[in-house]
């Protein structure tokens, strides 16, 4: 079989984030997150887990930096712990926090990695939360200055940044479904910090262009793979209605400068209104999206459903998560953005999520599902690539596995095993194949 070549410079590497992995979370002066309150909140999380030690990557980041380099990742993407570097959010900030983070980057350039820094994973200051969390006009200055704070800090080093992770499933999952912190049911409120989370992310990239000359920004999003149900024109703009939702809620009003027409159809005046001001600032020019996908969902239209859309259960193999293995769905979501917004972009999250997957006689993890995971969501990537589609760069979830957050320690993403008890870390079979991929620069 011929090997599918990836263009020179193709960035290869993994993804994590801090609260999931880096425990340790109130060390040396940090302050409380929402998920450090969520996860002691009894009955919340699988097991009644949290991130107080997870991977331990706070005192094991020089270890996990020389694994990553053994494995032959030439990039990295990790997030920073707002409170780690302002304890209340605002105003003093954590001397020993900055320098954490300022050790790791100097660490993985020494080890030939490319940092790529996601400044907002979900941890949110708690006592911003306090202070109304992503309701409250003001959090947009205050995260402006935070990340302002870590571009001085690394944007000399540091040249790709991301401001958000995510956003619908903070806002959606965490306050108005409340399986995620900070564990609300506010739908108005929801769509409220949504917009204050566009004026964050609006006014960090003004500075970010004052303070990191050269350097690239911008912003990722989960995606799914909204396929209609069947060739019924309702069960497409049924689909069409939860793209909206879901794939297009943040970044049309960044790329396009408007929220999606079906969004402001289904939600009217609860969705905030976009005046000039907000306008100019959401379309701070940004230089790439980036694309967490991991499934599909097939959509049909249902009077009665939210959106008035039902989401079938597709008929496939699925993981451990019951998530659709579908690979198909990358490359659809990859066209859909492209055509849509035009812009370079990158996979910043895919993989696959299964029990325990404990090493063999041979001390081997055999996670032949995963690697075949991989391997078929590379294959849509190397396509749409031929398609003429600016695909940088595919980091795959998760460099190990970590706190799973409403899943707590019982779902495992990781190409490197992490035993909870003792610590040890184990590339798996697909962390083997993967460094062959990321040698070759092909499959």
């Amino acid at each position: 079989m011929p090997v599918l070549r990836f263009p020179n410079g193709f960035l290869w590497g993994s993804a994590t984030a801090s609260y999931q992995i880096e425990g340790s979370p109130l060390a040396d002066g940090a302050g409380a997150s929402i998920w450090h309150t969520f996860s002691h909140t009894p009955g919340v999380i699988a097991g009644n887990d949290n991130g107080d030690v997870a991977c331990d990557h706070y005192r094991r980041w020089k270890s996990d930096v020389a694994l990553m380099r053994e494995l032959g990742h030439r990039a990295y993407r990790f997030s920073v712990s707002w409170p780690r570097i302002f304890p209340d959010g605002h105003g003093r900030t954590n001397p020993a926090g900055i320098a954490f983070y300022d050790r790791l980057v100097d660490g993985l350039l020494e080890a030939g990695i490319e940092p790529m820094i996601t400044l907002y994973h979900w941890d949110l200051p708690q006592k911003l939360q306090d202070e109304g969390g992503w309701s409250n006009p003001q959090i947009a200055r205050h995260y402006a200055d935070y990340a302002a704070t870590m571009f001085d800090a690394c944007g000399d080093r540091v040249k790709k940044w991301i401001t958000f992770n995510e956003p619908w499933v903070f806002h959606w999952v965490g306050s108005v479904l409340g399986i995620h912190a900070p564990g609300h049911h506010d739908m108005a409120g929801a769509f409220l910090g949504g917009h204050h989370t566009l004026r964050a992310h609006g006014l960090a990239v003004q500075r970010f262009r004052d303070q990191v000359p050269g350097g690239e920004i911008g912003i990722t999003v989960s995606v799914q793979a909204h396929v209609p149900a069947s060739d019924d024109l309702l069960d497409e703009e049924a689909a069409a209605r939860a793209r909206a939702f879901n794939n297009e809620w943040f970044v049309d009003p960044i790329v396009l400068g408007e929220y999606p027409a079906a969004l402001r159809e289904q939600f009217g005046t609860m969705l905030p209104e976009i005046d000039d001001d907000d306008r100019a600032l959401f379309q701070a020019p940004i230089d790439f999206l980036g694309i967490n996908y991991y499934t599909r969902n097939l959509e049909r239209h249902d009077e009665q459903g939210f959106l008035q859309v039902a989401t079938e259960r597709a008929i496939g193999v699925h993981t451990a998560m019951d998530w659709e293995i579908y690979p198909a769905g990358l490359y659809r979501v990859l066209h859909e953005f492209h055509e849509r917004y035009r812009l370079p972009l990158y996979v910043t999250e895919n993989g696959a999520g299964y029990e325990d997957e404990t090493p063999g006689p041979d001390g081997r993890v055999n996670d032949r599902e995963r690697l075949r995971y991989i391997q078929s969501h590379l294959e849509m990537c190397h396509r749409a690539i031929s398609d003429g589609i600016d695909l940088r760069g595919y980091l795959v979830w998760s460099l190990m596995d970590n706190f799973e957050w409403g899943f707590g320690y019982a779902k495992r993403f990781g190409i490197v095993r992490c035993d909870f008890e003792t610590l040890a870390r184990t590339p798996k079979a697909s962390a083997l194949w993967y460094r062959r991929v990321i040698e070759e620069n092909g499959i």
